[in-house]
């Protein structure tokens, strides 16, 4: 009995390293748990999504140097954007009615 509780620990302890890793605000260490992700490629991450804003896809981390289709494609069950889509465009202006404008005769 007491092996199935430090199994059961075990199991739970890990548990967060399967949870996706949200690439718009996790840290270097966060990112450096990914496999192929080491301290250079995390700090390069973090310094594209600083100097470029938020990543709006997971494909979109592609654009970081260093980051390309092989560690793209080992990472990406592994990672997210957040838990809503961001947007890239702006919201369209809203129209206000006119009225039509009025001839007079002189």
């Amino acid at each position: 009995m007491k092996w199935f509780f430090i199994i059961l620990l075990s199991v739970l302890m890990t548990s967060p390293a399967w949870a996706a890793i949200n690439i718009n605000t996790a840290t270097e260490t966060e990112l450096q748990t990914l496999k192929g992700i080491g301290p250079s490629k995390a700090k390069a991450i973090v310094e594209h999504r600083e100097k470029n804003g938020l990543f709006k896809t997971t494909p979109d981390i592609k654009n970081v140097k260093g980051i390309g289709d092989g560690i793209y494609n080992s990472i990406s069950a592994e990672i997210n954007v957040g838990d809503k889509p961001i947007a890239n465009t702006p919201k369209p202006a809203t129209q206000t009615k006119t009225k039509p404008i009025e001839k007079t005769n002189p």
